[in-house]
């Protein structure tokens, strides 16, 4: 079974597409096959891993991803590059049945040659959000240990579990991450007790540091663990992936 994991948060600046780019990039190190979806109209995830923006979306257009997809200097891992065209993200954006209905079946189909397929959302919980929750199986949560790192994420969880409901053992909480943890300030620990005593056993027990190498990677157009193998970011990214392949 296919493993689709959602990427999301409604902050922006909480380390979600570095997640998104650094957790495809991992699992495809371990050798099993990988798509990064990137829905996010920034395109950094696209640029992150040395693609390029495309005029069209081939979701919002419905046509095949074998047209669009980009290798990746790590092998296993694909790139379904995002789009800046706003008539591409004004279709995508469309509340409309028929379409909806027309996405859900390309992404099943789509997704059958890989073992895991990433979305790498926009910081909102708009349709593009909501469109990628409803074909996933797992969502992650990506969470910055700062004052405000609770704020939004009730409504956040409201959204979730209507998806829920609507797809009863469709979608799963994949976990909540911590990242830009900095174990030299009280703040951070404190952030991580709320954190954990909220969301429980779904917190990864694995935390992102704060680490320039996971900040400087993309402008390189490459994954943490080709751009600096041996940093702290690389090596929490890699226990993060042992985590969720432990799940399997």
């Amino acid at each position: 079974m296919v493993r689709t994991f959602c990427i999301a948060n409604r902050k922006g600046g909480v380390g979600k597409t570095t997640t998104a780019v650094s957790l495809a990039a991992g699992l495809a190190k371990s050798g099993a096959r990988v798509l990064l979806a990137d829905l996010d109209p920034q395109c950094n995830a696209t640029s992150g891993l040395g693609g390029e923006p495309q005029p069209k979306h081939p979701i919002a257009v419905g046509e095949p991803f074998a047209d669009f997809l980009f290798q990746t200097n790590v092998p296993n891992l694909q790139l379904l590059p995002g789009c800046r065209s706003f008539a591409s993200i004004e279709a995508l954006t469309q509340d409309n049945p028929e379409q909806t209905k027309r996405i859900h079946e390309q992404l099943q189909q789509e997704s059958e040659p890989y073992q895991f397929v990433l979305f790498d959302c926009p910081p909102s919980m708009g349709h593009l959000t909501q469109l990628a929750l409803s074909a996933s199986t797992e969502v992650l949560i990506p969470i910055q240990c700062e004052f405000f790192a609770m704020e939004g994420l009730v409504q956040m969880i409201e959204v979730i579990k209507k998806i829920m409901d609507a797809k009863p053992e469709k979608l799963e909480f994949g976990g909540v991450l911590l990242t830009m943890y900095d174990a030299g300030l009280d703040l951070t620990y404190e952030v991580e007790e709320q954190v954990r005593d909220f969301f429980g056993e779904i917190v990864f027990k694995t935390v992102i540091p704060r680490d320039a190498a996971v900040s400087e990677a993309p402008s390189h157009g490459l994954p943490v663990f080709d751009y600096a193998p041996r940093s702290r970011g690389a090596r929490a990214y890699t226990e993060l992936c042992m985590e969720i392949l432990g799940d399997d």
